[in-house]
């Protein structure tokens, strides 16, 4: 057995050292300077031509070497790989210069189902509609176009499309894969707190504040309300109809 290990070993190094290299540091910095996506440890041991175990080693150096320095900018391992980031306390220097007076955050609608596809892929684009209470095909094509969000095959009961974050999103957040998402727990309401509430009857809305007097009248209502006087009401019938019977039907007063 250490026989086959010593060649295995002897076969890793003439594989990895087989081309004229240069410093391993400086070669890693050139490869991540260039790179549109972060790179794993056996990406970046291939292209510089050095075994895994040393790139990682070199990796670790330099991150913490930025660190120490306090540059602009950090080595981090996000999202399965390595990549510059720029540190955090710059990041109003950045976004000034990128965004140059332009809007390029997510809106509220976009962040509400980014969120939902997020805790709960993968997901159709009804599922999240559903969960939402709102219609959400237009916020769900920006996302896809934003590659934070991609298709990732079909229902089987209902063949539709079903959807789950990119790399990029666990980029984007900081984080390295969907189970270091914060628990939702903390944010919902108590169950026993919900339980009290629907078994609490709702009180009554407060009334207005209403006169006593218009409250009385309120309080006697129709059936207690006096009777006419039928005397009174024949006089008032013929004041009434005194100026209908004024010659020509015009108001002379």
């Amino acid at each position: 057995m250490s026989e086959q290990a010593d060649i295995a070993a002897e076969a890793e190094v003439v594989q990895t050292l087989d081309v004229p290299l240069a410093e391993l540091r400086p070669a890693l910095e050139a490869v991540l300077m260039v790179a549109d996506q972060p790179l794993d440890h056996v990406s970046l041991a291939s292209a510089v031509g050095y075994p895994a175990g040393q790139v990682v080693e070199a990796l670790d150096g330099l991150a913490a070497e930025y660190a120490e320095q306090g540059r602009g900018f950090d080595l981090r391992n996000v999202a399965g790989g390595w990549r510059f980031y720029t540190r955090e306390q710059y990041a109003a220097v950045v976004e000034r210069f990128v965004l140059d007076g332009q809007q390029a955050r997510l809106t509220q609608a976009a962040l509400e189902t980014l969120a939902v596809v997020a805790y709960k892929q993968p997901v159709s684009r009804a599922r999240v509609s559903a969960i939402r209470g709102v219609n959400v095909d237009g916020v769900m094509r920006t996302l896809v176009t934003r590659g934070l969000v991609e298709e990732c095959g079909h229902d089987e009961e209902t063949s539709a499309l079903l959807y789950r974050t990119t790399s990029y999103f666990l980029e984007r957040i900081g984080v390295t894969s969907i189970a270091e998402l914060p628990e939702l727990a903390p944010y919902l309401p108590d169950l026993g707190d919900m339980d009290d509430y629907d078994e609490t009857p709702a009180e009554p809305a407060p009334a207005a504040d209403v006169p006593a007097e218009a409250a009385a009248e309120a309080e006697v209502g129709p059936e207690s309300a006096p009777e006419a006087d039928p005397a009174a009401e024949g006089t008032a019938a013929e004041d009434t109809a005194e100026p209908a019977a004024a010659p020509g039907g015009e108001d002379r007063g």
